[in-house]
């Protein structure tokens, strides 16, 4: 019998880890490391007791990355911004954590000798497909990564650039959800961007992303080399995407339209974050998901299929 092959995935305990162990947890031809920063947290206990393998590293120290990664085959590295950006207000300060941690996990990668197969989770470079006119800080600091990656040749051979799309539990960010008005009797969702706007969703991350990682995995020749697979359940326009929120929760809702000035004064440090990304995404629609001179991977040319839909996701999903 061959020996199992060990995936590696970092962030196991969040949204993107948790769908990625899913994906490989009950398959006997892997075995499932989950690296998190306390294995002892009721999260890795619950890891463990699934049967995988719970490491403790921490993103900042290329030393225990290294350490977690040893005799790994498959690696999937994620980083988080918005956790440096709550604890520090800033944009500036999360993209430089997240660039630091995103080289930290490049570096270990690099020097597993065992290693046949990098999944980096990061989005697209706005500021090159707008060409400066927008900056996004939660996509920016992937970007530099990105490039890093690149200019590695031995580890460019070996990866492949993961797009995880827009979350449906994103509704939990105050810009994105609908707010209950008594007086309305309905929900209403302030908007800087027009209703039209189209979002491209991975939906429930937690059950979708791992086909799409699973089918990187088993396709290395169609995705190695820093191909970019672009991991999506579908694309919805942001006022149908609403309007089927308050159907599954049998409510009304109304999206109402604001100007970027009064919506950046609702909400000043998040509208500079999220407000900008709807802004890039109303204004370049199906380009903001694009490459120049490269041919993104999608679910359909991997075959994958069986994804969690929309409506049954927003049914569970409590708001």
């Amino acid at each position: 019998m061959a020996a199992k092959k060990i995936v590696t995935i970092v962030g196991a305990t969040g949204a993107q880890g948790k769908g990625v162990v899913a994906g490989f947890i009950d398959d006997p031809a892997y075995q499932v490391r989950a690296i998190t920063r306390n294995p002892a947290s009721e999260a890795g206990k619950a890891l463990a007791a699934q049967g995988a393998e719970v490491v403790a590293a921490d993103l900042n120290d290329v030393a225990s990355i290294k350490a977690a990664f040893a005799g790994s085959h498959i690696i999937y590295g994620v980083t988080n911004f918005f956790e440096p950006f709550i604890a520090h207000q800033s944009p500036v300060k999360a993209v430089e954590v997240e660039v630091q941690q995103g080289l930290n996990l490049a570096a270990a990668a690099a020097a597993t000798p065992t290693l046949e197969h990098y999944i980096w989770s990061t989005l697209p470079n706005v500021q090159a497909i707008t060409a400066g006119k927008y900056s996004v800080p939660h996509f920016d600091g992937k970007n530099a990564v990105d490039a890093h990656i690149r200019a590695d040749p031995a580890l460019r051979a070996k990866a492949t650039f993961l797009w995880v799309t827009w979350y449906h539990s994103n509704y939990v960010f105050p810009m994105f959800t609908p707010y209950w008005i008594p007086t309305a009797g309905k929900h209403i969702q302030f908007a800087n961007y027009a209703p039209d706007t189209p979002i491209t969703t991975i939906g429930d991350v937690t059950a979708n992303v791992g086909a799409f990682v699973r089918a990187i995995v088993e396709h290395p020749a169609e995705t190695q080399g820093a191909r970019t697979v672009i991991a999506a359940q579908s694309t919805v326009g942001a006022e149908d995407l609403l309007q089927l929120w308050a159907r599954t929760k049998g409510t009304k809702a109304q999206f109402v339209r604001v100007g970027g000035e009064a919506f950046r004064e609702i909400w000043p440090l998040w509208a500079a974050e999220m407000g900008v990304m709807m802004e890039f995404w109303d204004e370049y629609r199906e380009r903001s998901w694009t490459i120049e001179g490269e041919t993104v991977v999608t679910g359909e040319d991997l075959g994958v299929v069986g994804l969690k839909g929309l409506e049954e996701s927003f049914k569970e999903f409590e708001l």
